[in-house]
């Protein structure tokens, strides 16, 4: 009976005993810096810095908040479907440790458990690149203005050619840029050759002699710049190619905001040490002919694109605009719909990239399927107008349903090539 006694008094001891805080050498910089310090540094998107326990202490209750919510670090993809390399979603454990240390009044532990300092390049996500080209002077966006897209052809000087491994687009004004596309003019194109370099273009757009080329008149995209999206690095065996020759055109899509300010966007490449055996290639499903009602709290449009050859997929990037809700990817198969990626809550102001845990081998005559869900009712609070019908256009207040995705094929094929697709023997399609 007295040990029965004695076992309830120290289980009551236990239960009652203060269980130990978090304190941040031990517990909360590596979550930091696994998950939050790419951003949060200086220069980069992440309003304060989070790098050191002096510049994480003061925001230590704002942390709790954020990460409790969900709302950080970003991340969108629907757990239940995929698996994906680059998920910087936190675990309910990780969380639970950050909200510990804010409760705990954000104690700094025993400094003798820093971790070494996780290595950046100065003005880069990406290491040293080997070659930084851009806009020759700053573009002037206005106050409360409409822009129309910008075009900027950006002479590269390469006398052969190079294989991109990592590449990386950065503005001087994060704010007003809403996006920039990256295009490889090769050297036999005739877009946009009559457009000075270095001087921002706009294409004409309506009437009888409008451009309809405007997409990259055929060109390969090197990388696409989207709010709170990371550079382009791939595997040491995998790149994009530029041919001898080539220029780049910069698709500059500017929105402003209340104050005057002008951009320098720039680009940065780091190349391949050596030959690839892998050469990567930026595809796109989309739709482009849909009407949404005014109002309409879960419009949905479709679109598909067939794999003309095999290949390996790597990669998904949604984009939308402001009445953008919701996003899917499938794999069709025949009859077979395979789910690859699910967007439950797209967010214009953080436009992800979306890597494969494992690349996925696609095979000939498969499609992607992308299906876009917009939300033009009143209670979308970044929906500029819910009375009115929105169709495709480029400026925010319009809409857009492209998914893309990247694939690797053999590094001996080009784009045409791979295209060029061959029947299958036996097989109606």
């Amino acid at each position: 009976m007295k040990l029965f006694a004695a076992s309830i008094i120290f289980a009551s001891l236990l239960a009652a005993a203060p269980k130990p805080s978090a304190t941040y050498y031990k517990d909360v910089e590596p979550i930091l810096q696994a998950n939050c310090q790419n951003c949060h540094r200086a220069g980069e998107i992440g309003p304060m810095p989070l790098m050191t326990y002096e510049q994480a202490k003061p925001w230590g209750k704002a942390i709790k908040a954020s990460v409790a919510t969900r709302k950080m670090p970003p991340w969108f993809a629907d757990p239940a479907v995929g698996h994906f390399a680059n998920d910087r979603s936190l675990t309910p454990a990780q969380i639970d440790t950050l909200a510990a240390w804010a409760d705990a009044g954000m104690p700094a532990g025993d400094a003798k458990a820093k971790l070494p300092a996780k290595a950046f390049v100065e003005g880069w996500n990406i290491p040293k690149p080997d070659a930084v080209v851009g806009m020759a002077k700053p573009f002037p966006i206005p106050a409360n203005s409409k822009i129309d897209y910008q075009y900027i052809i950006i002479p590269t000087g390469f006398t052969e050619d190079k294989w991109v491994n990592m590449v990386e687009a950065r503005p001087s004004d994060r704010s007003v840029v809403h996006h920039a596309v990256i295009f490889i003019r090769d050297p036999s194109s005739k877009w946009l050759r009559e457009v000075e370099p270095l001087v921002p273009f706009v294409p004409n757009r309506s009437g009888k002699d409008r451009r309809l080329d405007v997409g990259g008149g055929g060109n390969e995209i090197l990388h696409t710049y989207t709010p709170g999206n990371l550079p382009d690095m791939w595997k040491p065996n995998q790149a994009k190619l530029i041919p001898a020759g080539s220029d780049l055109v910069m698709q500059m899509h500017y929105t402003s905001n209340k104050t005057d300010t002008v951009d320098q966007t720039k680009i940065g490449m780091v190349f391949a040490k050596q030959p690839p055996e892998q050469r990567i290639m930026t595809l796109i499903a989309g739709s482009d002919n849909f009407v949404i009602p005014p109002g309409d709290p879960a419009y949905k449009t479709v679109g598909t694109f067939t794999i003309p050859n095999d290949a390996t997929m790597l990669n998904f990037f949604p984009h939308m605009h402001v009445r953008g809700k919701a996003f899917e990817y499938n794999l069709l198969d025949g009859d077979k719909r395979e789910p690859l990626l699910k967007v439950n809550k797209y967010d214009f102001n953080w436009q992800l990239t979306y890597h494969l845990a494992k690349p996925m081998e696609l095979k000939r005559g498969q499609k992607i399927e992308i299906t876009s869900t917009f939300d033009n009712s009143p209670n979308n609070p970044a929906n500029p107008d819910p009375k009115a019908e929105v169709r495709w256009g480029e400026q925010s207040w319009e809409e857009m349903a492209y998914g893309f995705f990247d694939v690797a094929v053999d590094a001996r094929l080009d784009r045409r090539s791979w295209y060029q697709r061959k029947p299958i023997p036996g097989k109606v399609e």
